[in-house]
């Protein structure tokens, strides 16, 4: 089949996601720059999680792509004058900040950006980047004139309060902003006129505390209610008419959201729906999720607290495992669908025998199953000790208790306690078919270890996380998270943040290093690993597509590498997926039987 008629029927073939700059869409911004505006078809205002861990989404809407020599793309964040005309412009107060006289460099260029990828070839584009965080010389807010929220949405994390803290602390001593209200019990407490004034002096100790001092929910997000309370309660400033500014844009506010992917989805929609009445508003977004499930960003504030904490849990289930004779220790982690957590501790701890994370099927009986490498540990060591991420054999329970297509508040999948289960398996399967006598001792410190408060390292990356927001904020930025991309901080548009999940990649060398530490085998069943006949992908160098046939599964590896090589592709393969990424481009590509 030749590569003209394999790409006529290339979307009978293969599902391809492409993230790249549309050129139709294009118009001069500099000499040296394109700029523009691209509507794509797939969505950027996502509003729900389907049940497999998917983003749902919705109504679709403009994303900013700046193009410029050498293969540069910026995927800008929206900004007042995008949809505002003619606003006025203030110096920056940071300028006249004593606090900020010993800096060298007072504001950062406005052309500074953050590259996505930077590990790269001699002869490589220089890729995707993100705008960088930072003050601007020139504010888009008068500090007297600014009233600021913030609202904290979805399950507990370290760093919550940290993060509340800093908002409210830098907005007061960078900007002279003294407007601050928490809005109390997430999403809810727009509509419900739950609110809390914050000054310094009220969260100045709430940083060695857990949990949240505005209180937080799952769900009850309803866009426009929010968004009419943005625009009519009375903790809203209007302006004067001045400057011929219509009433629709005289409303000044800044939002500061703190929560996970699905919290940011509704931050997405809510922002949108600011734009689309034409008001004054920035939403800023800053993500929160202890799963480290957020994707682009390195990590997510309370990971680390998270790994730390867990430690505890690890040594307690090691201590009770090697006092017993064929002592198990079995210890649950916080993991939905990734499984960072689990996996960093278990390195970290170098106490852990077998680590299981939703990324890595498992089963429990037969020739190379679980139980098989549990009685042999026990045989050499005569203990051992399991850590188990939440989201881990979920597909095993489902099949069992038919739960599969429940749902929470949040639109997340309603996960069976897997901890519980797999204990009495071993039980089970030991005591009863085996008559071996075991000690299984099962720890699930996941609330424990979601209300702690956050450690210094997490405390200072709070504290930049804070401060990023509060800037890009001030700055007319709007629509965008925040966080640190290859170690520089960076505004990211929402919809890179809600358009896939981050997973832990089963190919990578740090769930390598896991296997070593462990010395566990792959739990791979045999009997469902299938032969895919084809695979089929884009190539820039020969184009069209091509469809390429792999004659066995042993010398698949070899025969695809072979076949990337040629048209300039490099890639890797997770479970039954390939994915090549061509430079520049990522697409995924799916094997079809």
């Amino acid at each position: 089949m030749d590569s003209s008629s394999i790409s006529s029927t290339a979307a009978s073939f293969v599902t391809l996601k492409f993230r790249c700059f549309d050129p139709t869409y294009a118009y001069s911004a500099t000499p040296n720059h394109r700029r523009s505006f691209v509507t794509s078809s797939r969505s950027l205002t996502p509003c729900a999680t389907n049940s497999n861990g998917s983003m749902a989404t919705t109504e679709n809407s403009e994303r900013k792509i700046i193009t410029g020599e050498a293969g540069y793309v910026l995927e800008d964040v929206p900004h007042f004058s995008d949809y505002i005309s003619d606003l006025p412009t203030y110096p920056n107060p940071l300028q006249d900040n004593p606090s900020y006289s010993v800096v060298k460099q007072h504001f950062v260029d406005v052309d500074d950006s953050v590259a996505q990828n930077i590990v790269v070839h001699q002869d490589s584009p220089r890729g995707r980047h993100f705008r960088r965080v930072g003050p601007r010389e020139k504010v888009y807010f008068e500090s007297d004139d600014v009233h600021a929220c913030i609202v904290t949405c979805g399950g507990l994390c370290p760093g919550l309060n940290t993060v509340i803290r800093e908002i409210v602390c830098g907005l007061y001593y960078m900007y002279g902003v003294h407007k601050v209200l928490g809005i109390e019990g997430g999403y809810r407490g727009f509509y419900a006129r739950n609110t809390i004034p914050l000054t310094p002096k009220i969260v100045n100790g709430i940083h060695k505390r857990g949990g949240t001092i505005l209180g937080t929910s799952r769900g009850g997000h309803d866009t426009s209610k929010i968004v009419d309370s943005i625009q009519d309660r009375g903790i809203n400033q209007q302006l004067a008419l001045v400057n011929g500014f219509k009433k629709s844009n005289m409303y000044v506010y800044q939002v500061y959201v703190l929560g996970g992917d699905g919290t940011q989805k509704g931050a997405s929609a809510i922002f949108e729906e600011i734009r689309r009445r034409g008001l004054k508003v920035a939403v800023a977004g800053i993500p929160k999720t202890i799963d480290n499930d957020i994707p682009i960003i390195d990590k997510s504030f309370g990971f680390d607290t998270a790994v730390e904490e867990a430690q505890r849990a690890i040594s307690a289930a090691h201590v009770e495992a090697e006092s017993f004779e064929n002592g198990i220790g079995v210890v649950k982690l916080m993991g939905r669908y990734s499984g960072f957590i689990a996996m960093y501790a278990t390195i970290a701890s170098r106490d852990v025998d077998c680590c299981l994370i939703p990324e890595s099927p498992f089963y429990l009986e037969g020739p190379g199953g679980l139980f098989e490498y549990i009685e042999k540990r026990l045989k050499e060591n005569g203990h051992m000790v399991i850590v188990i991420a939440e989201g881990a054999g979920q597909e095993l329970l489902s099949e069992i208790m038919h739960t599969m297509d429940q749902q929470d508040a949040s639109g997340n999948k309603l996960l069976q306690d897997v901890g519980l289960w797999i204990s009495q398996k071993i039980r089970d399967h030991f005591g009863k078919k085996r008559k071996m006598t075991i000690n299984l001792k099962y720890i699930d410190p996941t609330y424990m270890i979601r209300a702690v408060p956050s450690n210094a390292s997490d405390n200072v990356y709070c504290t930049l996380l804070a401060h990023s927001a509060i800037h890009g904020a001030m700055a007319g930025y709007t629509g965008f998270t925040v966080g640190p991309v290859n170690g520089r901080h960076a505004y990211i548009p929402f919809y890179r943040i809600t358009e896939r999940q981050n997973r832990v990649v089963i190919t990578d060398r740090m769930w390598a290093r896991l296997l070593s530490s462990t010395n566990q085998p792959s739990f791979l069943d045999p009997k469902k690993i299938s032969s895919p006949s084809y695979v089929l992908f884009e190539s820039r160098r020969q184009g069209g597509f091509v469809k390429y046939e792999m004659k066995s599964m042993q010398n698949a590896l070899k025969q695809l590498v072979e076949k990337i090589q040629e048209c300039g592709l490099c890639f890797r393969i997770i479970r039954n997926h390939y994915y090549a990424f061509p430079i520049n481009i990522a697409a995924e590509l799916t094997i079809r039987k």
